[in-house]
């Protein structure tokens, strides 16, 4: 494995200003490389389908470094899904749009990007943290006072 050479992908940049871009997924989420390449998985696949009819469909959009199909133990099927693994974000994405809501033996397959960063949820653009209070989040309970009064009850 360390005499491997792994590519690397320059971040894609937008032409018009010269500002690196994020490869976003239909779900709006940040796509990300996994340690060995760029994992599109393809879902809705047909239970009999085989990995001849996957090299076919998705080799037309780049090498194929790797591609898992997991089986059902119990009948040996097709679990509906299957992870392919491209060398490059531009083979990636290419096979990305072009199989996506396509047939494969008559049943249309999804096909996205399967490692992704979640787009940060509102109010913490950027922040660690868990919220509160003035961010939106829960309140905490009050601990009871120590001598068993509370601010509500307070004999005068």
């Amino acid at each position: 494995m360390a005499d491997s050479e792994m590519d690397i992908d320059q971040p894609p940049t937008d032409e018009n200003n010269g500002t690196t871009t994020e490869v976003r997924t239909a779900t709006g989420a940040v796509a990300v490389r996994s340690v060995e390449g760029w994992i599109v998985l393809a879902t809705n696949v047909h239970e009999e389908a085989s990995e001849e009819d996957l090299q076919e469909l998705f080799g037309d959009y780049g090498e194929i470094k790797n591609l898992h199909m997991n089986l059902d133990r119990r009948t040996g099927y097709v679990k509906g899904y299957a992870l392919l693994e491209y060398s490059t974000q531009k083979e990636a994405i290419a096979a990305i749009g072009g199989a996506n809501n396509t047939k494969l033996l008559d049943q249309t397959i999804s096909v996205d990007f399967a490692f992704v960063r979640p787009p940060p949820a509102k109010g913490q653009q950027g922040r660690g943290g868990r919220g509160g209070a003035a961010k939106g989040g829960r309140t905490r309970s009050r601990s009871p006072r120590a001598d068993g009064e509370k601010d509500d009850e307070k004999d005068e």
